[in-house]
This record gives C-alpha cells, structure tokens and sequence, in this order.
C-alpha cells in the first residue's frame, strides 16, 4: 500500500552541488499514512519503515535521482488482529514482499513557487509481486540551513521535504482481492509526508 520512490526531479532556484538527502529520519517523523473508506468499515493506518536517499542539485534538475524505500512490515493499524490479518499472505503477504517501490521516470507540468516545486510524477509501482504505471502528484519543498532547526542544532544542513498523495486500488494490487467491498474498500488513499536531511561536515 505504500511505496519506495525513485526520482528524477526539478530543482528549485539555488545555487549548490548536488547533495544526497537522507530520508532514514532518526525522529521516526517520516510516515505514510493509508486509508480505505468502505460503506461499512474505514480502517487507516501508517508506517513509517522509510529509509533511502535522493540525490538533488538545486542547479541541475534533470540530474536528480534517487531512492525512497518504504518496508512493508512497518504497516500498523490500531487493531491488533487487523494487523495481523494486513500483514498476511492474503493481504500484503509481508513475509515474502518485504518492500513496496516506486520508481520515477519522468516529470511534467512542473511548477515552481519560492523554495516549492509541484510535479506530476510518473513511474512503475511495485506491490507485492505486480508492477504498474502510475502517475502521482509531488510537492518538493528544499530548505535551506534547516537542518538545525529540525535537529536540536545536533546537524546542520539542509532539508528535502516530499509530499504526495495518490490513490490505488487493491483489486490492482492482488490485495485480498475476494474481499467485499462494502466491507473492504477498493481504493486505498496514500499519504506521504517525508523529509530528508543533507547534514554539512
């Protein structure tokens, strides 16, 4: 349900090397928040097993590449048993498909505003054992000298903040495809939130 990215993005107005982001985030901030609205029952839940780096050069966008990874056996969900039952063969199969990827390919109607860049991202999404083409909007936000801000002053650096929010579908996805949709919604709304550090040496 949730994703590793890969990127190739625009930069925003600086004037810097490329520097390689860090999105494994020491304050365990770093989420991805899921959501199937069925008739009957909601269930949400997040996770926050990301890890990977993305490579941006403010001055060379088209340069950008990168990875996100997120592990699929950080899913949670509040209900002990529905837990067990998301992270089972049935369902997400964790056991035997322990990441969830996506990898970007291109970018279009890109805009930028500021330190703020939005894109339509698309690329291939890998769940479970099926990949797809999909076609995702992304907001980059690069900060500058912010790493000290986030960090208690303990790195200073800069910030990459990813934000992006799509929807999928299970049925798509062999996500417990004979489940009742009335119970079990077929789309499942994606939310991710991410920031990844570039600390100064």
């Amino acid at each position: 349900m949730l994703a590793g990215f890969s990127f190739a993005m625009p930069a925003l107005t600086a004037t810097a090397a490329p520097q390689t982001f860090d999105f494994n985030d020491p304050k365990g901030v770093n989420n991805v928040v899921f959501k199937l609205d069925a008739p009957l029952e909601a269930i949400s839940g997040s996770a926050n097993g990301i890890s990977g780096k993305v490579v941006f050069d403010p001055a060379n966008p088209a340069a950008t590449t990168g990875e996100i990874v997120v592990s699929a056996a950080s899913l949670h969900v509040p209900n002990p048993m529905m837990k067990e039952h998301l992270h089972s063969a049935q369902w997400m199969d964790v056991a035997k498909h322990s990441e969830i990827r996506f990898v970007a390919a291109s970018l279009k109607n890109i805009k930028t505003s500021g330190d703020t860049t939005t894109a339509d991202v698309t690329g291939q999404f890998t769940l479970k054992w099926v990949t797809r083409e999909l076609t995702v909007p992304v907001q980059f936000t690069y900060l500058k000298d912010k790493l000290g801000a986030r960090s208690n002053n303990r790195q200073q650096g800069d910030l990459l903040v990813i934000r992006a929010r799509f929807t999928i579908k299970r049925s798509d996805f062999n996500i417990n495809p004979g489940a009742p949709q009335d119970k079990v919604a077929d789309e499942i709304e994606l939310t991710l939130s991410i920031a990844g550090a570039a600390p100064r040496s």
